[in-house]
């Protein structure tokens, strides 16, 4: 049986920032993550980010997760577990996880969770043919492995991840015959929809898509246009031309370890499903137990990277480590409220108040 002092369940940006603050402040971490490098969604993002200078404002993601994990190389209180997936955490606290082809058993005193989030899809006439894909999955074959998936694209999602992702297909050669979304206003930061609208893509809000077309593979769309009410509007179809369907609808916290421990959930749309109820120390009803990152609630990965710091400083002042954690928590929390202040965090906001309320 192996002990650590803080388990850190993902290695995405959450999970690095977690354990960097608390390895910082003196305590010994232990970091999770099912691939075989760490980095989660920054390692497939080639955007510039926002923010401060402290979250790489202007630093492309795939750089920022080269920075963060050349120093946790560096730190020796960081032991790194790449190709290993956490089992379960069960009522004695025992984290189980396979490594590789290899089942292990692992006690900590404390545990933060920062497993991330997965895509939702839609529901519609043939979505499992070939050629329908999620953003993430399309990200990660141009991204990280150089494959092109398909030469005329329509784009499910007018948020950011999908107008970011119809500028990546641009980038690599694909087109982009329209950008649809469901909702009467597009969810995306405007300077990413002003670069494609400019490239001549056009952005149809209150649109969906009625069903793929195809025997063995993607062959065309249809779309049709939605009313107030969010119905269908009959004789409003129109046929598209496409090889490839990528859907950016959204994505679901996984909280299925947080369930594990029993603490309290809330079902919160806002912030993309259920999430635990936690404490401005990140820290869940289950005391040691703590959350970072999207699965605490869907935002963008600057905000996760505080989040994560935030709980790596909590966990880590729990133990009786470091100096001024608690000025040094007061500076992110307050980073985090200008992250989510005006028109665009509105939405959060909203969330959060839910969660405590």
């Amino acid at each position: 049986m192996m002990h650590t002092e803080i388990a850190v369940i993902g290695g995405g940006p959450a999970g690095m920032c977690a354990a960097l603050a608390a390895a910082r402040n003196g305590a010994r971490v232990t970091v999770f993550d099912r691939e075989k490098k760490l980095g989660g969604q920054l390692v497939k993002q080639t955007h510039r980010f926002f923010g401060s200078e402290k979250e790489y404002a202007g630093t492309r993601g795939i750089n920022i997760s080269t920075l963060l994990k050349e120093e946790i190389k560096k730190n020796k209180l960081i032991d790194v577990r790449s190709d290993a997936t956490v089992l379960a955490i069960y009522h004695d606290g025992v984290i189980t996880f396979e490594e590789g082809k290899t089942y292990n058993r692992l006690t900590s005193e404390k545990t933060i969770i920062a497993t991330g989030a997965s895509e939702k899809m839609l529901p519609f006439p043939n979505n499992d043919l070939p050629g329908v894909y999620g953003a993430g999955a399309v990200q990660t074959l141009m991204n990280q492995y150089g494959v092109v998936p398909g030469n005329k694209v329509l784009m499910v999602g007018a948020g950011n991840i999908g107008v970011i992702v119809s500028y990546q297909l641009m980038q690599a050669g694909v087109k982009v015959e329209a950008i649809i979304d469901a909702a009467p206003q597009i969810g995306a930061y405007l300077v990413h929809a002003s670069k494609v609208r400019r490239l001549g893509v056009p952005i149809l809000t209150s649109h969906t898509i009625k069903e793929a077309i195809g025997e063995n593979f993607v062959e065309g769309a249809v779309i049709c246009e939605l009313d107030e009410n969010w119905k269908q509007i009959p004789k409003t179809e129109k046929k598209m031309d496409v090889d490839l369907i990528c859907l950016s609808v959204g994505l679901s916290p996984l909280v299925e370890l947080l369930r594990h421990v029993e603490c309290e959930m809330r079902y919160v749309p806002h912030l993309g499903g259920f999430v635990p109820v936690r404490n401005e120390n990140l820290e869940t009803t289950v005391s040691g137990y703590y959350v970072a990152g999207d699965a605490s609630g869907i935002e963008e990965a600057s905000s996760a990277m505080i989040e994560g710091s935030i709980a790596g400083l909590s966990a880590c002042e729990a133990l009786g480590y470091g100096e001024n954690i608690e000025k040094q928590k007061m500076q992110y929390i307050q980073e985090l409220e200008i992250l989510r202040s005006g028109i665009v965090g509105e939405k959060i906001r909203t969330g959060l108040k839910l969660l405590v309320g």
